[in-house]
């Protein structure tokens, strides 16, 4: 697989919607992470990322403004022991309790399809990372409708063991802008992952959209000791 420049795909995309990035530090000593959102309409625009514990949350940046919160509203990320989970949906907390009940990654989203949210039928777009004591594995998953057909439900899971320094997979919501709005098409697509934290989250938040783009989260993980550095980026109301 031709290995992209992540940067690249996210210019040449004005609205790839919500996106996650897993893989690996080029220097192999951080497990990384990334999750963005944007948005065309007000009430999508109408968000900030906040932290929740070792997690975030979406919030309303002018709750007097919020319309309907029930897509929109979620905790992306959380962390159960050495398993860090994200999300682009109120999925974050089914895989949390999935796992926390001895069921797999995949088992716990059996119970979850794509967004009712037609004509898009939004995919639900998931990751897990796990890290211990100098190992690393991750994996991403994507439910969405069958060719825009809401009766069926195509569900695709993709693991990485021991990923390699500077690489990463790459997966969204939607190929494209678009009225419906195209789902995401095959498999993660292979990332250069590259630059410390500070750099990597300013490159992210530079290649989107700016007019689209609402936030931005980004974590590393140190491999050998679980040590996290957490970035936050949002449009409204700058970063933390």
């Amino acid at each position: 697989m031709e290995m992209l420049s992540l940067m690249q795909e996210l210019k040449e995309n004005a609205y790839p919607g919500r996106g996650i990035v897993i893989g690996r530090s080029a220097d192999g000593k951080k497990a990384v992470t990334a999750y963005f959102i944007m948005g065309r309409s007000s009430n999508s625009r109408n968000r900030i990322f906040a932290a929740d514990g070792e997690g975030i949350r979406t919030q309303a940046f002018d709750p007097s403004k919020l319309e309907d919160p029930s897509l929109i509203i979620y905790a992306p990320v959380r962390v159960l022991g050495n398993k860090t989970i994200v999300t682009n949906g109120d999925q974050t907390d089914t895989i949390y309790d999935g796992l926390k009940d001895g069921l797999t990654f995949e088992q716990s989203l059996r119970s979850r399809e794509f967004e009712p949210d037609g004509p898009n039928y939004t995919p639900r777009i998931s990751g897990v990372m796990e890290v211990e004591k100098g190992q690393y594995d991750y994996s991403m998953s994507i439910l969405k409708s069958n060719n825009g057909n809401p009766d069926s439900c195509n569900r695709y899971t993709y693991s990485y063991e021991n990923p390699a320094a500077g690489e990463g997979h790459f997966i969204h919501t939607y190929m494209h802008d678009g009225n419906p709005l195209p789902s995401f098409e095959g498999e993660p697509k292979l990332v250069k992952i590259e630059g410390d934290i500070g750099e990597f989250t300013h490159k992210i938040w530079d290649s989107l959209n700016e007019e689209n783009k609402v936030s931005l989260f980004v974590r590393f993980i140190d491999i050998d000791t679980g040590v996290c550095d957490t970035r936050i980026v949002n449009k409204n109301g700058g970063s933390l």
